[in-house]
């Protein structure tokens, strides 16, 4: 049975810190002879604006620019895509992104290829993200990734699939997003 692990959680929570070893556990602790990572912001980067938005705004909106909701549209579509190829392989799938209402689509993937779905809503205080993003020069993102959090948190399909990581090391998240109380059994 292939599995599929989809690690979300708002921005400097560690989401692409934690796939990274945690593929690698799959690997090399469990025996899995290879997975298919995927980190949705790379479907994100391909998107290349200017950096001068002074003169490039017509009407209040940014002239030759596709609007948020048809970026997060095409990013979904390849994460989609990529990941039911991997999956037609028989390749177990490792993800990081934020889900926000795209759950169904990932759960859609899991059953059609008969894959177990193994989702970690990742979340750290507020504390915590302020200073990760801070570090890596991101603070245009804490307001945004606070927001995030509280949303991702009373999110009712989320509950059960919270994995607080303030403090933990890397090890310890592993440990704890491998124990089996991810899987989604329904929906």
């Amino acid at each position: 049975m292939s599995h599929i692990y989809f690690f979300s959680g708002p921005c400097g929570c560690g989401k692409s810190t934690l796939v990274e070893a945690f593929a690698k556990h799959l690997v090399n602790d469990e025996g899995r002879r290879q997975v298919y990572l995927i980190h949705g912001d790379d479907f994100h980067q391909g998107f290349v604006e200017t950096d001068d938005k002074g003169d490039f705004f017509v009407g209040g909106q940014a002239a030759d620019t596709v609007a948020w909701e048809e970026i997060l549209r095409f990013n979904w579509e390849c994460i989609i895509d990529v990941a039911d190829k991997a999956l037609a392989r028989g390749l177990d799938v490792v993800i990081d992104y934020v889900i926000e209402d795209e759950l169904p689509l990932v759960a859609a993937l899991a059953k059609k290829h008969g894959a177990m779905l193994h989702y970690v809503v990742l979340t750290a205080s507020e504390e915590a993200i302020r200073q990760r993003i801070t570090h890596r020069g991101d603070v245009d993102l804490i307001d945004r990734a606070i927001f995030l959090k509280h949303k991702l948190e009373a999110m009712p399909e989320n509950q059960g699939h919270l994995l607080d990581n303030t403090g933990l090391t890397v090890e310890a998240e592993i440990a704890g997003a491998g124990d089996g109380k991810f899987i989604v059994n329904n929906l």
